[in-house]
């Protein structure tokens, strides 16, 4: 089995918040390492700032306009308006 590397950190916290860790940890029988890395790992997935394309094109058209749709039809994927629309 191969392990990637990891790395150490420390956090502040307020007591009350350590000791809810400690005891949640102990119920579910997990480490306070494992549930820390859970938690971060399931709010940066929520609040991840650019979500993935659904789409990548990398080309050659004689359609005039394929850059600016495309660039457009990427702004509205990625919730920010295009050329079209006006920068931002």
């Amino acid at each position: 089995m191969h392990m990637s590397p990891v790395k150490r950190t420390t956090i502040l916290a307020e007591p009350d918040l350590l000791d809810r860790l400690d005891r949640h940890a102990r119920r579910t029988r997990s480490t306070k390492t494992a549930v820390i890395v859970a938690a971060l790992e399931a709010y940066l997935s929520a609040h991840d700032a650019a979500p993935p394309l659904p789409f990548i094109g990398v080309g050659r058209s004689t359609h005039g306009r394929l850059s600016l749709d495309s660039r457009r039809i990427a702004g509205s994927e990625l919730g920010t308006r295009g050329p079209a629309g006006g920068a931002r």
